[in-house]
């Protein structure tokens, strides 16, 4: 067989529902992130304090979080959520009630825009792809990355998993940077310390975190 009719062993053009920005749409969901935290907090008996000292960080910030006056990115999420001893999936998009979850591609929710620390400057928007099944340790989310100039390492428990469907994406993890194009994907454990965001404009990925 003649080389130039062989196919590639990977197809982007099978991606090509998931690329590009996601839509702008009512924001189900995104204002419930804060409310989830407090509402788990207060069934812990926790204040601002002592979630404060769990987490290490500054009662200010938290309660920015509780009010929606700041989104919190996925690393904070997974942190508050060991703190709280509550599953990441239920502070991100709630407890599931079904054994399996097929998600069509025009019933993907946004759950979160999330911001720097600050809360002046959207880094991301996700949206989850199974948030319905209950009892689950993985969160399957497409993730559209914008730039972050403030570099917000992440650190926690679990492993991530990021298919990159469209732009270009800056990956810092240890003492290595990288730049991933479409097609390209990334493993690595979360305990690592990590940054990923947009190199210009908008990128749009696949991202599978598991709690560990």
């Amino acid at each position: 067989m003649e080389e130039k009719n062989r196919k590639p062993l990977l197809d982007i053009d099978f991606f090509e529902d998931l690329t590009g920005e996601i839509p702008e749409e009512a924001p189900r969901g995104v204002e419930d992130v804060g409310q989830r935290i407090r509402k788990i907090r207060e069934e812990k008996g926790l204040d601002l304090q002592e979630l404060s000292r769990l987490t290490g960080f500054d009662v200010q910030f938290l309660s920015s979080i509780e009010k929606n006056e700041a989104q919190p990115q996925l690393g904070t999420v997974i942190k508050l959520s060991k703190a709280l001893d509550s599953a990441f999936g239920r502070l991100v998009s709630g407890v599931g009630d079904k054994l399996y979850s097929i998600t069509r591609k025009n019933e993907r929710r946004t759950v979160s825009r999330s911001t720097s620390k600050s809360g002046q400057k959207q880094v991301y928007q996700y949206k989850s792809l199974a948030p319905d099944v209950q009892g689950r340790h993985m969160e399957a989310l497409i993730v559209q990355l914008e730039v972050d100039p403030d570099k917000e390492f992440s650190i926690h428990e679990g492993e991530e998993f990021i298919f990159v469907l469209n732009g270009t994406v800056l990956l810092e993890i240890g003492d290595d940077r990288h730049e991933l194009e479409p097609g390209d994907s990334v493993y690595y454990l979360s305990t690592t310390p990590h940054h990923i965001a947009a190199k210009a404009d908008k990128a749009t990925i696949l991202a599978v975190l598991y709690e560990g």
